[in-house]
């Protein structure tokens, strides 16, 4: 069965992911939704997710608690898009950690890929757009500030299947 939520761009998409993986109960939708703020930097990512250099994603704890939003958990399935919002794979978070921004690891800034998977890289990139998304909220960014750490893997893209 589908959730009623899925917007109706991804629900093809979805519908045949869940179909190719046949799993008994279905996978659940959690949702859709594109790295990076803005056209360049997320069509980037999305690649970078496809060719399987990027296996993780950084998001600021404020923003979610901003939003009243649960935080992603391991076993969640979902859909990242493009910019324009068209489908390009389904993503299972397999790993979630909450820590302070100064505490991110060399490891799992790899493990993220962007910048050729450097710390200093990973810093540079995160500090801008997470203070973009602190000025939104009404927050200042600060070292100690909480973000997500999340990990996941590449399970099915345009219209294949790609592990199980």
């Amino acid at each position: 069965m589908t959730s009623p939520d899925i917007p109706s761009i991804i629900r093809p998409f979805w519908d045949s992911f869940v179909a190719a993986v046949d799993l008994d109960p279905p996978p659940e939708f959690s949702e859709a939704f594109f790295f990076g703020d803005n056209e360049r930097v997320t069509n980037e990512l999305a690649e970078l997710v496809l060719i399987g250099t990027e296996r993780a994603t950084t998001s600021l704890l404020w923003a979610y608690e901003a939003d009243s939003d649960s935080i992603p958990r391991p076993g969640a399935f979902s859909v990242v898009t493009d910019w324009d919002g068209r489908p390009l794979c389904v993503i299972e978070t397999t790993q979630v950690d909450v820590m302070p921004y100064q505490d991110v690891t060399e490891e799992f800034a790899a493990v993220e890929g962007e910048g050729g998977g450097s710390l200093r890289h990973w810093r540079e990139v995160h500090w801008d757009a997470f203070s973009r998304e602190c000025a939104q909220i009404g927050k200042a960014p600060a070292p100690r500030m909480q973000v997500i750490c999340e990990r996941f893997e590449v399970v099915y893209r345009l219209g294949a299947r790609t592990s199980g």
